[in-house]
């Protein structure tokens, strides 16, 4: 574990068999990059970071895996975007992604293994989540592999709605001469989705069992009702698949998502996002969930190479 001088702040870096992850724990709990030292001496980005020039643009950057809290992507309240409607009939703000991205975060736990840090909730976090409660990122690391575990503690004396998730930015394609079209993509779901501009929740494209990562019918669509807590993609007829498992159910949760997103044709990244939910869970309530008051849940993520 080295701490490294980067725009200002101090990186993280963390070397496990033969991975390297690299964080700024304090800035939005953000895992930035993720690589692996191939047998050939080359390095191959699991997780893409892209170059950005201060620390103003960090929470917005195309990489990584921002932390998506209390809620994710976009949510709404009886058509409004950036806002939702709590249990007390009372309309709240609440930014794309939620809080935790471009949040404060106190490490409390930095090893050779991983680190956990608790949110420090700023005014942004009172006007638009006015609860008590604590939220923890905790990740590990593996030679070829991590976890993560969002934990939100309730301290106050009402339930506390979440409804939280990753957006990782994957490294696609990750081959030299490789497109995108070249890698399959298999999400065991029984239903798609997506969002109307309204907010509500619409049927989505039917897809089959693998599809191609340049089927631009993924995009923006949300994959529910799953069969399986995993996710597999991969360059065609090549090692070294990425393997995404959302809980550690043999069945996920009611409710539990995949998200398939990316930016454009060219863009180096491809997002598969584990959540909770669909986005805008409190207002259709489909994968929201409710902490009793002191109460504990966790959403755990692991994510492998294979």
């Amino acid at each position: 574990m080295e701490k490294i001088p980067y725009l200002g702040q101090t990186m993280i870096r963390w070397r496990v068999g033969g991975s390297t992850f690299l964080a700024l724990p304090e800035r939005g709990a953000r895992l930035m990059n993720w690589n692996i030292e191939m047998a050939d001496g080359s390095v191959r980005d699991v997780i893409h970071w892209p170059e950005i020039s201060s620390p103003a643009e960090f929470h917005k950057a195309r990489g990584g895996n921002p932390i998506l809290f209390p809620f994710c992507a976009r949510s709404f309240d009886r058509g409004d975007v950036g806002f939702w409607r709590d249990a007390l009939d009372v309309r709240r703000p609440m930014p794309m992604h939620g809080l935790a991205r471009q949040g404060v975060f106190g490490a409390t736990r930095l090893d050779p293994g991983g680190f956990e840090t608790v949110f420090l909730p700023g005014v942004e976090a009172a006007a638009c989540y006015p609860f008590q409660y604590e939220f923890r990122v905790d990740y590990r690391f593996a030679a070829f592999g991590l976890t993560c575990k969002l934990t939100l503690e309730n301290l106050g004396e009402e339930p506390l709605p979440w409804c939280a998730g990753h957006h990782f930015y994957f490294k696609v394609p990750w081959g030299e001469g490789s497109a995108r079209g070249d890698y399959l993509i298999r999400i065991p779901a029984d239903l798609r989705l997506r969002q109307d501009p309204a907010g509500h929740l619409v049927p989505g494209p039917r897809l089959a069992p693998f599809e191609r990562m340049d089927n631009l019918a993924l995009i923006e669509t949300f994959h529910t009702e799953l069969r399986s807590p995993e996710v597999v993609f991969g360059e065609e007829g090549q090692p070294g698949d990425v393997a995404i498992r959302l809980g550690t159910d043999p069945i996920p949760p009611a409710g539990a998502t995949f998200v398939t997103w990316t930016q454009a044709d060219e863009s180096p990244f491809y997002c598969v996002e584990p959540w909770m939910g669909p986005a805008n869970a409190p207002e259709h309530k489909t994968g929201l969930h409710l902490v009793p008051p002191g109460g504990t849940e966790t959403f755990t993520v692991s994510v492998s190479v294979r």
